[in-house]
């Protein structure tokens, strides 16, 4: 059996539907689906150290800092 890497990185503004169509592909192709905005929001509700960090720049309306996201997704 030969395994292949495959990445799709979905761009747009907001409510362009990137959510929508990625688990439309990830159920169509059998691929992982992996929501850096969901995995953020869960994080907030969650109340973690990282959340509370993540939710100061959410609720300024900037961008969650890359470092912040990093430690996120290891």
């Amino acid at each position: 059996m030969v395994t292949r890497a495959l990445d799709v990185v979905l761009l747009g503004p907001p409510g362009a539907g990137k959510g929508t169509q990625a688990k439309r592909i990830a159920a169509a192709f059998d691929l992982l689906h992996i929501s850096t905005g969901d995995m953020l929001r869960d994080e907030v509700a969650k109340g973690s150290g990282l959340g509370q960090e993540a939710k100061d720049s959410m609720n300024r309306g900037e961008l969650v800092p890359d470092v912040l996201v990093g430690k996120m997704l290891s």
